[in-house]
């Protein structure tokens, strides 16, 4: 039998989960890792939809003046606050916490909660904050009034840090905007989404929990749900195509009438496994899809933020890329797949060339955002592009 999702334990227990309903919903396991000893260190969780599932991580970096600063929390669990606090005790307190995004709500949720579990923090906010259906005052969102702050260039940490804060764009319901940091001691640059670097195999982290990895390793809805290797890098890499384009171009969707009729000879009907529902029809063709996404791992945007969102303003983007470009990083961490990834402001610049046209991902599965992007732009949800 394969590893099943619904192992239970409290240590994983994550009790505000129903704002943001993603998967594994209330038991979030955490991974620690270390990237430069002593000094930084990554924690990672997973999240997801239909077990469409990618790492979620925050960082944490040791001050020489003594405590922590945690940039982009993750969920509070009592796995994650246990393994923060072993840190705590060796080096002090947390001291900074950073929002660093205007509307990745799944990094928004948690800095309430985590800043209560941080007393002694102050919680520095990216400008432009929002929030929908109505746009509410950040304390009515959980943030604590008296220690939270509007994070600006001119911050507190300047003789080891530099921020680049990528102005809000505008996006009809609210804002996009994000801060990098850049750690000048140990040349490591931190952003939230808008970079990303895909690994070819499943992360450590993601392989905590199996069953997501074996549920899309399958062919059919037939097919056993079973533990292997290849079904492991099978199931992560169909994973990626789904995060990236939604409706990769290399899978069919069934008629309801033939994955009905499949689910009813599926080997298991439980709710775990959708009672048998598998409507994924992969086509020959879907490996070269995501071998030519993934690209050796480089730096990369990922298309949903490249179609959407930052070529609207192309020369705010710009500006901001070019910021950061002149800064002296090796290494960078971002909040989701693979971290940290040894690049530098080549390999920075060259992640941003889609602002010029340049694209090394397959046109055919960039076909569903443009058409996304063409109905929301028709019907105003979506502000016209524009270049400035």
């Amino acid at each position: 039998m394969p590893p099943s999702s619904s192992t239970y334990s409290p240590d994983w227990q994550w009790r505000w989960w129903l704002p943001v309903p993603l998967y594994p919903y209330s038991q979030r396991r955490t991974l620690r890792r270390i990237v430069i000893s002593d000094w930084v260190w990554v924690f990672e969780q997973i999240q997801g939809v239909l077990y469409v599932v990618t790492p979620i991580r925050m960082t944490v970096l040791r001050l020489e003046t003594g405590g922590l600063m945690v940039y982009a929390p993750i969920a509070p669990t009592p796995e994650c606050l246990r393994l923060l606090q072993e840190l705590v005790d060796q080096y002090g307190p947390v001291q900074h916490i950073i929002l660093s995004t205007t509307s990745g709500i799944e990094h928004k949720v948690f800095v309430g909660p985590f800043a209560r579990s941080c007393p002694s923090a102050t919680v520095y906010v990216a400008p432009g904050q929002w929030s929908f259906p109505l746009n509410l005052p950040l304390s009515w969102l959980g943030l604590p009034a008296r220690r939270t702050q509007l994070l600006t260039e001119k911050h507190p940490w300047g003789d080891r840090f530099d921020l680049a804060i990528l102005d809000s764009i505008e996006l009809g319901l609210g804002k996009f905007g994000e801060v990098a940091l850049f750690d000048r001691r140990f040349q490591l640059l931190l952003v939230t989404d808008t970079v990303i670097s895909i690994p070819a195999t499943p992360p450590e982290v993601v392989q905590l929990d199996l069953y997501p990895l074996l549920f899309h390793g399958r062919d059919t809805a037939s097919d056993p749900v079973v533990d292997s290797p290849d079904h492991r890098l099978i199931g992560w890499q169909r994973i990626v195509l789904f995060t990236f384009y939604f409706r990769p171009s290399m899978v069919k969707i069934d008629k309801t009438w033939v994955m009905l009729q499949a689910a009813q000879n599926a080997p298991d009907k439980s709710k775990q496994a959708f009672w048998g529902l598998y409507p994924f029809n992969w086509q020959p063709g879907w490996q070269q899809s995501f071998d030519q996404t993934c690209d050796q791992s480089r730096l990369m945007v990922a298309p949903i933020l490249q179609q959407l969102i930052l070529s609207r303003q192309t020369l705010k983007t710009r500006a901001w890329v070019e910021q950061i470009a002149q800064w002296d990083f090796q290494q960078v961490i971002s909040c989701h797949f693979q971290a940290p990834v040894a690049a530098n402001s080549v390999d920075w610049r060259r992640a941003f060339e889609f602002l010029d046209g340049k694209s090394h991902l397959p046109e055919s599965d960039l076909a569903l955002l443009r058409d996304i992007d063409g109905l929301l732009s028709r019907s105003g949800v979506l502000p016209t592009a524009i270049d400035q």
